[in-house]
């Protein structure tokens, strides 16, 4: 049996990610910028947002995390989702959900510019993932994979 160390496979992608954020930083081209939305006070979706926090700082990134009541209006939430859109400083956001129910999950997911979803949720996203073209991936299962080939683990 095969003990697969995930702390030890995460480390080496940091340690990878850390040194391309390094050379955008040392070639004058940017340093990259990864935002979030958490709405509410939800204790996992805030354990992941400053897990998201602590790894930017790790790797160099800047991050930003734009907190909001539970109460925030869809509206309110969409011109927020414009807004990062268009931040050209804002390199890549989250939407942490869940989302309170009076807010259309959906609606948020396809707001976001696709070339700026790093969760990976847009349709268009999905659709590029499927074709096997580039596109930003599903964190845990894009985890898994890194996982089974750091581990040459055919599925």
């Amino acid at each position: 049996m095969q003990l697969i160390d995930g702390k030890l496979v995460a480390q080496a992608v940091k340690d990878g990610i850390k040194k391309e954020v390094a050379r955008l930083i040392d070639d004058d081209v940017c340093q990259p910028h990864l935002a979030a939305i958490l709405v509410g006070d939800d204790p996992a979706s805030q354990s992941y947002v400053n897990s998201k926090e602590k790894a930017c700082r790790e790797v160099g990134m800047l991050s930003s995390v734009y907190r909001e009541s539970a109460s925030i209006s869809e509206r309110q939430l969409l011109e927020m989702i414009d807004f990062l859109n268009n931040d050209p400083e804002i390199h890549g956001f989250i939407v942490q959900l869940p989302l309170p129910d009076h807010i259309n999950t959906e609606k948020v997911i396809e707001r976001i510019n696709p070339g700026k979803d790093v969760d990976g949720f847009h349709p268009v996203n999905i659709g590029r993932m499927i074709q096997g073209l580039p596109s930003y991936l599903p964190a845990t299962p894009y985890g898994i994979l890194t996982l089974l080939e750091h581990y040459h683990i055919e599925p």
